[in-house]
């Protein structure tokens, strides 16, 4: 089969932009695999990105995100499938996608000795800014970052948010087109984290950036993203907007609900109840119980436990989440996923039975 003639145009695709013009393709990958040895790290991916998005790959650690910005960003090679980035294709024309993308990686790479100016004008200097252009970008990103106070302060007296901050200013130093952020709050506390998703935004309309981003975090993802692609296991398994997905979810309602005691008959017993399309057991006592009818769920709930003596301890009504879209495609929950990395790579307790 005859390959696609490559291009340094822009593509339109359906939709369109915040001006209300043709949306354009700013980033598409095509059948993209990464295998290292036998096994396949990303296999077989398809996606494209319009231009002014910010685009989200959601998934637990190890499913695969990372490696896919790294291919994208020209960091390892691509094994097969094809990757464009402003209409060049990573593998035969890096240099050229390189001169239009900024990168933030998960790891803080700042020089720590060194000023915020000075980190932000070594980084200008390694992408030939000349120096009149330099000065007055360093300015304005400052600004954009709110770090215009700090220019003359050491990297290493910053906060871990204002630490954060300063990394998005520097990617955004010789004025990109996309901006890939790789895990970019990952290690902030959830002030700094909102602060960071708010500065994204202003960003994006205030610049037109288009932007890729990796999380697993829900709320992020469901907070910043136009659309999300959710990968697993190296697999994309659904893409769409936050609101398309989770009305893919059957179920429009959410009901958490804790029972003072547990018994095997409780799950079978929500799901008799009218309305309900899934149960899911959280912990002991503990069921989310996703349902198209909230209201007729909940007093039909309350009924069954007065009758059987039993006492609700706590009850909870809420939309559908993206938990519950991950649950859906992936059978389990992301944030258990997170529970199992982490003991993955805690090293045991001095004295502890292996």
């Amino acid at each position: 089969m005859t390959e696609p003639a490559q291009t340094n145009s822009l593509q339109t695709v359906s939709g369109r932009n915040g001006n209300g013009k043709p949306a354009q393709t700013a980033m598409a990958v095509e059948n993209i695999v990464k295998r290292y040895g036998t096994f396949e790290a990303v296999k077989g991916v398809n996606f494209s990105v319009a231009e002014g998005e910010i685009f989200g790959l959601l998934g637990p650690n190890g499913a695969g995100k990372s490696t896919l910005i790294r291919m994208m960003t020209t960091l390892i090679p691509v094994t097969s499938g094809r990757a464009m980035v402003a209409g060049f294709d990573v593998s035969k024309d890096p240099d050229a996608v390189r001169r239009v993308i900024g990168v933030i990686p998960q790891a803080l790479t700042s020089d720590p000795d060194l000023t915020v100016e000075e980190n932000l004008s070594i980084y200008a200097k390694l992408y030939s800014v000349p120096r009149a252009e330099r000065e007055k970008n360093i300015a304005e990103v400052l600004e954009a970052v709110d770090l215009t106070r700090w220019r003359g302060a050491q990297t290493k007296t910053l906060s871990g948010g204002m630490r954060r901050r300063l990394e998005i200013a520097r990617g955004l130093v010789h004025n990109p087109h996309i901006f890939f952020l790789d895990e970019p709050t990952t290690g902030l506390d959830p002030v700094s984290r909102i602060a960071v998703w708010e500065m994204l935004n202003k960003l994006k309309s205030r610049r037109n950036l288009t932007m890729l981003l990796t999380t697993h975090y829900m709320e992020e993802a469901d907070k910043l993203c136009d659309r999300i692609a959710i990968v697993d296991h190296g697999k994309l398994v659904a893409i769409g907007t936050p609101s398309e997905l989770k009305r893919g979810v059957p179920g429009t309602n959410v009901v958490e609900v804790h029972f003072d005691r547990d018994t095997e008959e409780w799950q079978g017993r929500l799901e008799k109840l009218s309305g309900v399309t899934s149960v899911q057991p959280e912990s002991a006592g503990f069921y989310r119980v996703l349902t198209s009818s909230g209201s007729q769920t909940t007093m039909e709930l309350v009924e069954l436990a007065a009758s059987l003596g039993e006492t609700v301890t706590s009850l909870s009504v809420q939309n559908t989440t993206l938990d519950d879209v991950f649950v859906h495609y992936t059978g389990r929950q992301l944030r258990d996923e997170q529970v199992k990395a982490l003991n993955f790579v805690m090293p045991p307790r001095p004295g502890a039975q292996p």
